[in-house]
Parts: C-alpha cells; structure tokens; sequence
C-alpha cells in the first residue's frame, strides 16, 4: 500500500506498507490496523466506512466504484490511499 506523504507520520514515515494474504479491502484495512491504528483510524469512519475526504484506489480504479471495503485484491495488486485536497 502506498501511503501519502501527509500521512506517513502514522506508519513511522514509511511511504509503502507491505501486506500479505487480505482478500479485500475489509481484511487489508483491518491488517494494517494491527500495525498502524492511527493510520486505520484516519482513513475509517466510526462505523468501519471508508471516510468521505479519503480515496482508496486498487491499481487504477477508486474502490468506491468497484467494491468499496469488499473490493477483491490478488497478490501483487497496488494499493494507494489519496486523501482528497480542499482548495479555496
């Protein structure tokens, strides 16, 4: 999973975060936060949701238009976390 450099700060500024056997969205989220609560927590909602203002994406494809949370993942499958930019 490749992780934004405003959020490295909750992976101890690793930018890439190496997971082995999730089957989704749902178990690569939930393995990650054994490791990196906080990362977990800024990136899901209270209710296990993906949060509004955070887009996660399987190769090329936002996971909300495929899956969300129940999108498949096969091993070698990139996975990188955008947090969306507000601008005035």
């Amino acid at each position: 999973m490749k992780v934004p450099t405003q959020l490295r700060t909750l992976t101890g500024g690793q930018a890439e975060l190496s997971v082995d056997g999730a089957s989704d969205m749902r178990q690569l989220l939930g393995k990650i936060k054994l490791e990196h609560p906080d990362l977990a927590d800024r990136l899901l909602d209270e209710k296990g949701e993906i949060r509004r203002f955070v887009n996660i994406y399987v190769g090329d494809e936002d996971v909300r238009f495929l899956d969300g949370l129940n999108t498949p993942l096969a091993s070698g499958n990139l996975v990188s976390i955008l947090p969306a930019v507000a601008g005035g």
